[in-house]
């Protein structure tokens, strides 16, 4: 397992192309200011110990040097044991609406964007909860079991989009009755349901039974509402560019609304709470205030532990390439010209 402690560093690697550039332009002015000097037989025998590649060379142990020093000050760990901790938390499913209609871009810069946003920057704000993630439109899908591996969960969060999904529509109740069967720790007293969609539900069931069903379970159920009331197309793209918008049987154009009285009702009724999903930071600040309430419960996990640095050794070979590009001249080496590995012909 690695841990990067400071990936921001990885921003001086944008200085590689800007010198690689600067490098090409430099060789550039050379050959023409040397071919208005003299002519290319003549400066042969001006420099006839001036090497053809070596130029190059060096420019590549400095751009070596230049990557291993910056993986230094990222300073990679690697945790070398895996053991068995404490850890106390909830248990905490995320179901997020992938139906066509999270395609619209009431709210920036889509609907399935700004839920994947959310759960993303509510994941950030967990310490040792627990979580798992379900897609759902019009079934639902097992994304992630429950798990403590938040990267893992960030990974299969990005990975969704609403092709994932032959079945379309909107089952609420197919979300919530995969979610019922989530939690594997009959334990564990305080389990909380997400549901992020914008409201549509085609559910064929009684939505209010399954409710009552994950109640008993012990399931709390929060819903987050994402998009906007007056509603918006729903693009359909080919490469980023818009084709056409989604029509009706009739030939129509579907506008999709955010329906905030279907997710307000089913949250009361699962005893949870309905947030407006329009404002990142306030909703969630609102669920951290929720879920640190909640008490928590005591469960064992895996994880790495000792994590060791590794900087030294990225630090090291950067200053060798460094140093090899100081003591490499641009002239031929005499060893090296004798072999005459890289085809460089004597100057009679």
């Amino acid at each position: 397992m690695i841990q990067l402690d400071e990936k921001i560093y990885f921003y001086l690697l944008a200085i590689i192309p800007v010198i690689i550039v600067l490098f090409a332009l430099l060789q550039l002015w050379k050959k023409r200011t040397q071919k208005k000097f003299a002519e290319t037989p003549l400066l042969k025998r001006l420099s006839p110990d001036k090497s053809n590649f070596k130029s190059g060379l060096k420019l590549l142990f400095f751009l070596l040097g230049i990557t291993f020093l910056t993986l230094g000050l990222v300073n990679p760990k690697i945790g070398t044991k895996l053991e068995t901790v404490k850890r106390e938390g909830v248990d905490v499913v995320f179901a997020v609406d992938v139906s066509k209609s999270m395609l619209a871009e009431d709210i920036a810069p889509n609907r399935l964007e700004k839920a994947k946003r959310l759960v993303s920057e509510i994941i950030n704000q967990l310490a040792s909860d627990r979580i798992g993630i379900i897609a759902y439109a019009g079934q639902a899908f097992p994304q992630l079991p429950i798990t403590t591996d938040y990267g893992a969960a960030k990974m299969f969060l990005q990975s969704m989009n609403t092709d994932m999904l032959t079945s379309q529509g909107t089952a609420i109740n197919e979300a919530i009755n995969l979610a019922t069967t989530y939690y594997n720790d009959e334990e564990q007293t305080n389990r909380v349901l997400f549901i992020i969609s914008d409201g549509e539900d085609h559910s064929e069931g009684n939505t209010n039974d399954t409710v009552e069903k994950a109640i008993e379970e012990g399931i709390q159920i929060f819903t987050i509402g994402v998009g906007k009331t007056k509603g918006a197309p729903i693009p359909i793209k080919r490469n980023g560019v818009v084709e056409s918008l989604k029509k009706d049987s009739q030939g129509e154009v579907v506008i999709t609304k955010l329906n905030e009285d279907v997710l307000i009702d089913i949250a009361d009724d699962g005893n949870g709470e309905y947030i407006d999903g329009s404002n990142t930071e306030a909703a969630v600040e609102l669920i951290k205030e929720k879920l640190l309430q909640m008490d928590k419960k005591e469960f064992e996990a895996k994880q790495f532990a000792e994590f060791k640095d590794q900087f030294q050794w990225f630090l090291g070979i950067g200053l060798l390439f460094l140093l090899l590009d100081i003591f490499v001249l641009d002239k031929r080496t005499k060893w090296l010209k004798k072999l005459n590995l890289f085809n460089e012909k004597e100057i009679e």
